[in-house]
């Protein structure tokens, strides 16, 4: 008369998981490495990616590595417009990398 409910361990979605998890399940998984080095976000791809999940691509994805990347240039490019005395180039790559700091401190 009394049924017992299944009770299987649903599994969290990647995104709930915390890093420590996903390099537990990442370890497990043939075909991923350099775990111990990868962020959360290189995690999930590399699961999604091994698990042959189709990742969905969405407009607020911003590559924060790729934005400092950037910024890096544009400083260089700032120190020469400084050596040259170009005032108005100096202030222009200034408002660009401020933005751009804007936009990596939006994305975490």
């Amino acid at each position: 008369m009394g049924k017992k409910k299944d009770r299987t361990k649903k599994e969290k979605p990647l995104e709930k998981m915390t890093a420590k998890e996903l390099r537990e399940l990442a370890l497990t998984m043939e075909g991923i490495v350099g775990v111990h080095v990868m962020n959360k976000n290189e995690l999930i791809a590399a699961i999604k990616d091994a698990k042959g999940i189709v990742e969905e691509k969405s407009k607020k994805a911003v590559d924060v590595r790729a934005i400092k990347i950037k910024i890096g240039e544009l400083k260089e490019k700032r120190e020469a417009a400084k050596e040259a005395g170009n005032k108005k180039l100096v202030d222009s790559f200034r408002r660009r990398i401020s933005s751009l700091k804007k936009k990596t401190r939006q994305a975490a």
